[in-house]
Formats: C-alpha cells, sequence, structure tokens
C-alpha cells in the first residue's frame, strides 16, 4: 500500500501504534544495511537485529545478525541492500515468513508535499525529493541526491549519494543512477539499466543497459 506525504514525513515510515511493538529488522548489514540503521536510529525507531545468511552469528554496531528464517514471524523489515536483483530475491524470502515491508525516510530528508511512498523504502539524510513524485516499492533514494517533480520511480528503483535525477523522469523497475550521474529532463531510464557513476544521461537508457560518461553511452 502506498502512503502519501503532505509534509509529515514521520507517517510515511508506516509507524501505526500497533506497528511500533513489532520488531523491526535491517535485511543486510553491510554498508547500506548500517545507513539503513542510522535512518531507523535517527527517527527514533529501534532496530532489533539485521538478518544476513553471510554474517549470522556476528555482531554488527551491536546487534545481532541472524538469518532470515530466525525472524521472528511479527517483524517488520526494511532491505539495506543496494542491488535490486538482492532486493527482488529478499522480497520474496521475507514476505514469504509472513513480515512486513516498512520504509524509513531520515529526519533530514526533505520530501515535498504530494509525494507517494510505497512499503520498503529507504530515503537517506540530505535527500530531495521535489512534488509530486512517486518512489515504487524498496526503492532507495541515498543521501544528497535529488529526485526532480513529476518523477516516477518503479520498484526496487536505487538513486546513489548525490545522483541527480531532473523532473518528469521515468526510473523503470530495477534501474539504478550512479553516485553524482545526472538524469536529464523528461528521460526514460529502463528496467533494470545502469547508468554509472558522473555519467549524464541526455537521451533514454534501453532496459538492461549499462551507460557511461558524459554524454552518456552504452558499454560496447
Amino acid at each position: 500500500m502506498s502512503r502519501r506525504n503532505d509534509a509529515v514525513v514521520a507517517d510515511i515510515a508506516g509507524h501505526a501504534e500497533g506497528d511500533l511493538k513489532r520488531p523491526l529488522l535491517v535485511a543486510g548489514a553491510g554498508g547500506v544495511g548500517r545507513e539503513a540503521l542510522d535512518t531507523a536510529l535517527a527517527t527514533g525507531l529501534e532496530v532489533a537485529a539485521f538478518l544476513d545468511d553471510k554474517r549470522a552469528g556476528e555482531t554488527v554496531r551491536g546487534l545481532p545478525v541472524i538469518r532470515p528464517e530466525e525472524a521472528p514471524r511479527e517483524g517488520r523489515y526494511l532491505i539495506g541492500i543496494a542491488d535490486p536483483q538482492a532486493r527482488l530475491r529478499l522480497m520474496g524470502v521475507l514476505e514469504g515468513l509472513g513480515l512486513v515491508p516498512v520504509s524509513l525516510v531520515h529526519p533530514r530528508a526533505i520530501v515535498a508535499p504530494h509525494t507517494e511512498i510505497a512499503e520498503g523504502c529507504l530515503v537517506q539524510g540530505g535527500a530531495y525529493i521535489s512534488s509530486d513524485v512517486t518512489l515504487g516499492s524498496h526503492s532507495q533514494v541515498h543521501y544528497n541526491a535529488t529526485v526532480g517533480h513529476d518523477t516516477v520511480l518503479g520498484e526496487r528503483v536505487t538513486v546513489y549519494p548525490g545522483g541527480n535525477v531532473s523532473g518528469s523522469v521515468s526510473l523503470h523497475d530495477g534501474a539504478t543512477v550512479g553516485s553524482n550521474a545526472v538524469i536529464l529532463q523528461g528521460l526514460t531510464v529502463g528496467e533494470g539499466a545502469f547508468v554509472g557513476a558522473g555519467a549524464v544521461a541526455t537521451r533514454d537508457v534501453p532496459p538492461r543497459a549499462v551507460v557511461i560518461g558524459s554524454p552518456a553511452r552504452p558499454i560496447s
């Protein structure tokens, strides 16, 4: 279910009073997972554990790391992994276990009115999301990234730190905008496409293409 933001950012995270009693879990104990933890703490939420098969049994930032199948079935989760395909796999696993996705928006992010943020999204500190933007489920806007007016992010889109997405852009499911990359006004970035760090997209990017440079060109 999507949520509309009318400048009350705290509500985007889905913090209904009853939900606060359900343990919050971050899937992924790597860099983005720890940034998701930072975002949760900045909003005043406690995280119960990380979910990570590869690091199960460790302690990260003072929290236990457990396998997804060990997660409490009443838990809420956010996937703190940048790879869209990894997020897709984990979505199926965690929801199959009965966990419920939530969104986290850092209090230092700016989210304009009439922006729609679906479940499972992560918006980090310093991000700016302009008016009438739509974020599809499990999308991420990292720190100091900007998303212009009327832009639509599909599911599992990632905008890395410093990415600049202009107005009226369409980022299809699983698309990635690299650090400090620029997507010009009105363009479409196809499903699963990757715009490399520092690239400037001046034309539409085909599905599953990898483009780099200024102007951005496909890798041959």
